[in-house]
């Protein structure tokens, strides 16, 4: 749905059918003042789904706040291509660790699509961990929510993965104020990916072998013309390569895929 059926449909709590069956209807005083009160808010530039408090991701709802990035279309590409490989795995026992969940929205859908998986899901915020807990509440879904910067906790220290997922900030510093004005009202330590914003795949790059079990992948969300430099990082190592690039619905690299190998 496009963002006045999301809002009219919110209102009215009706499906798109039902909108378009009724398009002469009147709204009583009390939609017409929350329509009003919504729309302001949206013209000083605040995402519809922070105004709503919730978005929908691989068909499945989530609560938003502010203290977590919006969910978006590109990283439904990212939990499809995680699926896919996943698929090929036959071990009975499969541990996903989904690095950086914000509102859980990656963790959570491999969760609800592939339930045989035990999934970890770490973040540095407690605000966020807070939404992706109610998430997974919300989906009916169990996940351990860790607190950590990436890896850096002592629940992870003993564990290996099958699969580590994570959409890490890709944004540039100075680029981040040059982006439209509702992206602004995300957190920006969801955003910021440092100097020239690959900070987070260095460290991630740097450390996953370590996390992985061997033939298992590391599969990461990238920014517009990513691609070389985050294969740059991966260049010198021994036990962890790219094997393949998905591209999104506007026919940008938006998805690396890096299997770890036996070393020698």
């Amino acid at each position: 749905m496009n963002e006045t059926e999301i809002l009219f449909t919110e209102i009215l709590n009706c499906d798109r059918f039902y909108l378009y069956e009724n398009r002469e209807l009147i709204l009583k005083k009390d939609r017409s003042s929350l329509l009003a009160a919504i729309l302001k808010r949206r013209m000083y530039g605040q995402p519809i789904q922070y105004i709503l408090g919730k978005t929908e991701f691989m068909g499945l709802e989530f609560k938003l706040t502010p203290y977590v990035f919006i969910p978006r279309q590109e990283t439904e590409i990212l939990v499809e291509t995680a699926l896919n490989y996943l698929k090929r795995i036959k071990n009975k026992e499969i541990r996903i660790l989904d690095l950086g969940t914000g509102s859980g929205c990656i963790g959570i859908s491999l969760a609800k699509f592939f339930p045989q998986a035990e999934i970890d899901a770490t973040d540095i915020s407690d605000e966020a961990l807070k939404v992706a807990k109610e998430n997974a509440i919300l989906n009916n879904v169990e996940i351990d929510f860790i607190r950590a910067d990436l890896f850096n906790s002592d629940c992870l220290r003993f564990k290996r993965y099958r699969l580590i997922v994570s959409n890490p900030p890709y944004i540039a510093t100075k680029e981040i104020d040059t982006l439209a004005s509702e992206i602004k009202y995300e957190p920006r330590i969801a955003l910021d990916g440092g100097k020239d914003g690959l900070d987070f795949y260095r460290r991630i790059i740097k450390d996953a072998s370590d996390y992985l079990e061997e033939d298992s992948f590391l599969i990461m969300e990238m920014g517009f013309n990513q691609r070389p430099a985050i294969e740059a990082i991966f260049n010198g190592l021994k036990d962890i390569e790219v094997i393949k690039i998905v591209k999104d619905y506007n026919n940008i690299e938006r998805v690396i895929v890096a299997k770890k190998v036996k070393n020698g």
